[in-house]
């Protein structure tokens, strides 16, 4: 699935959920699954405790991430470990 493919499942309506950027048909916001997934969860396991996500659903929450992180910048100090 492309790019542009994966991004058409996210939706922000700002009806819903305050206007987070969500998972299309579902109340499930885009940062709850990226926080899932920074925290060592994988995507099986996401699937196993959301049944009514596909997988495409966390790769576009992933390709969401990475648009926003062209456009965000977070402070994170420069210098050696």
């Amino acid at each position: 699935m492309d790019h542009a493919s994966l991004l058409e499942r996210i939706s922000i309506d700002p009806n819903v959920c305050f206007g987070k950027p969500c998972i299309r048909g579902h109340r499930i916001w885009v940062s709850l699954i990226l926080d899932f997934l920074a925290s060592g969860m994988s995507i099986q396991d996401l699937l196993s405790d959301y049944p009514d996500l596909e997988a495409e659903d966390v790769l576009a929450c992933i390709a969401y991430g990475a648009e926003m992180s062209r456009e965000r910048y977070v402070d994170i100090p420069v210098g050696t470990p």
